[in-house]
């Protein structure tokens, strides 16, 4: 019973320390979004120019997750967790020391390199540690790690930039790091089982160049909006996407099992957590955006409209994971989803009357959706494979949420600035259009999402 009691602890405490690098990475993954204006002015660049330190960010943390079914299959979580923890120190440090704009850039893909590998990690002790009575409670605390860290970034980032410096959202983070290298080494035990094919880089090359030029055609929409260049280059990933599908599937290596998509409802699942995180990340940059140039409000308001939002969908996480438990994973994923629609349509209806209190009531709607369905959908796709292809499930989803997260933040942020860039009325006017464009996104992926999960669901039950 001792020796039992004595595991559980440091079963507990490995999840916790990766739950807090996993907290630091992502938070810095929108800190930085309500400074996009400072920026755009210290380094004179455009905002088009100035997201990518978002977008990069996010599209860093895809391409290492994508290596990450092969790695924790192969060394041991604590080797992968001291690299981690290692490469955000750094990326820290040099972010915060940053004298120019490709610099701070440099900074913030070591630091989501770091982030690629702690995010599966954490979910990779869950799957594998924790008894299936309890995944969905403790999924559910990944899920609110993962969902309040971007949404607190703005508030943080504004705070910290209005009283100090940008500078210092790089400093105060740093010693949560160093707490999680200390606790991390100390109690994570996870053991790797092997892998039955070699690590295929040709896999991982196709992978990356893929999702690079899809997101690069996204950017390109600020400069020139949906003309040839952008058509030239999404096609040309699209390309690259289909080319890695085979490569990974056909070779003696292999980079991800993808055979995990011929159960359907892994499919619906993989749309739903993508359209999920589209919508966190995206409306989490486009609500600072649109605040500060239409309805003139600082950075430090700009970022305190997502927090009750925050803190209500990050705390109801949990609870939902204990309601899919007790009740099965339908029943909190539809009610999410619902909630999910609700909220954007808010946003679109009422979109002339905003105010900094009807934004926050809208987001709170929506965040509230998006923490009973995001992590009860990875949890509950986690049980629809076997043991052996929980790390397959683990890296595709959350390299699909990363994935979707750089899209949003790409897009919409492209949207913003094209239309930002015409000529006729005034910058407010002008942002509120691309405002108007972006609400409309959101919305059609909610509807969308609740199609899905509605679909998942009745092919789960007749199963």
């Amino acid at each position: 019973m001792g020796k039992s009691n004595n595991k559980s602890k440091h079963v507990y405490a490995a999840i916790l320390s990766m739950a807090l690098l996993t907290f630091v990475g992502i938070l810095n993954e929108t800190a930085m979004n309500v400074t996009y204006p400072e920026l755009v002015r210290i380094f004179n660049v455009s905002i088009g120019v100035v997201q990518w330190i978002t977008t990069g960010y996010l599209l860093m943390v895809t391409i290492v997750m994508g290596t990450t079914a092969y790695l924790l299959r192969q060394y041991p979580a604590r080797r992968l967790a001291l690299v981690a923890v290692l490469m955000f120190v750094v990326g820290d440090v040099i972010g915060a020391c940053a004298v120019n704009f490709p610099l701070l850039l440099v900074a913030r893909l070591i630091q989501a390199t770091a982030t690629g590998l702690s995010t599966p990690i954490l979910f990779h002790l869950i799957f594998t540690e924790i008894p299936a009575n309890q995944k969905g409670i403790m999924t559910g605390f990944a899920g609110m790690v993962i969902s309040f860290a971007p949404a607190i970034g703005p508030t943080y980032g504004g705070i910290v930039s209005e009283t100090m410096s940008w500078r210092m959202i790089f400093w105060l983070i740093l010693p949560l790091a160093l707490v999680s290298l200390v606790v991390g080494q100390l109690t994570i035990r996870n053991q790797p089982i092997g892998n039955t094919k070699r690590f295929s880089y040709l896999s991982l090359l196709l992978l990356s160049l893929a999702l690079i030029t899809v997101i690069y055609s996204m950017s390109l929409i600020g400069n020139n909006g949906l003309t040839g260049p952008f058509w030239l280059f999404l096609c040309i990933g699209l390309f690259l996407a289909l080319l890695f599908i085979y490569v990974n599937n056909h070779g003696r290596s292999q980079l991800l099992n993808l055979s995990i998509f011929r159960v359907v409802p892994i499919r619906l699942s993989t749309i739903t957590y993508f359209n999920l995180q589209f919508i966190n990340i995206g409306i989490s940059l486009v609500i600072p955006v649109y605040m500060q140039y239409v309805l003139h409000s600082s950075a430090m308001v700009a970022g305190l409209v997502l927090l009750s939002g925050s803190l209500v969908g990050a705390l109801l996480a949990p609870f939902g994971g204990r309601w899919a438990d007790q009740q099965g994973y339908a029943q909190p994923v539809t009610t999410g989803s619902v909630l999910l629609v609700i909220g954007a349509l808010c946003f679109i209806i009422f979109q002339a009357e905003l105010t900094a209190i009807t934004v926050t009531i809208f987001f709170l709607i929506l965040r509230i959706g998006f923490n009973l369905a995001f992590p009860n959908t990875i949890s509950n796709a986690s049980m629809l494979v076997e043991q052996e292809n929980s790390s397959d499930v683990n890296s595709v989803f959350n390299m699909v949420q990363q994935f979707a997260g750089s899209m949003g933040t790409g897009l919409l942020a492209s949207l913003i600035s094209y239309f930002q860039k015409q000529t006729t009325g005034s910058a407010a006017q002008r942002t509120m259009v691309g405002g108007r464009l972006d609400y409309l996104i959101v919305t059609c992926l909610a509807i969308l999402t609740f199609i899905t999960v509605v679909c998942n669901y009745q092919i789960q039950r007749k199963k």
